[in-house]
């Protein structure tokens, strides 16, 4: 398993149309929340709005495929979105802990 933070930067007209879209999205994540694959996820409050969202997947791949199916993607909202692997050292779920000292 790994971690994959899935990160979408969000079109600057984003809290204006998210709600016509907010049911499906949170509808898509459902079954990867139900899954335990879906761990996190929320949007920044300062700056540029962006998301993140943090998995625990096999393989990235399965992070792809949820970003290309969501519709906040599909519809627009989202400028760009990236997955990437995210090596947890830290933490009561890190994958690769650290042993203090």
């Amino acid at each position: 398993m790994k971690h994959v933070l899935l990160t979408y930067d969000y079109v600057d007209e984003y809290l204006e149309q998210r709600g016509q879209y907010r049911q499906a999205h949170l509808a898509h994540c459902e079954p990867f929340l139900a899954s335990g694959q879906l761990v996190l996820g929320g949007a920044t409050t300062e700056g540029p709005m962006q998301g993140v969202i943090v998995f625990k997947v096999t393989d990235v791949a399965e992070v792809e495929a949820f970003a290309g199916a969501d519709p906040y993607v599909i519809n627009g909202l989202v400028r760009q979105w990236q997955a990437r692997e995210w090596f947890t050292v830290v933490g009561e779920q890190a994958l690769h802990p650290i042993p203090p000292g």
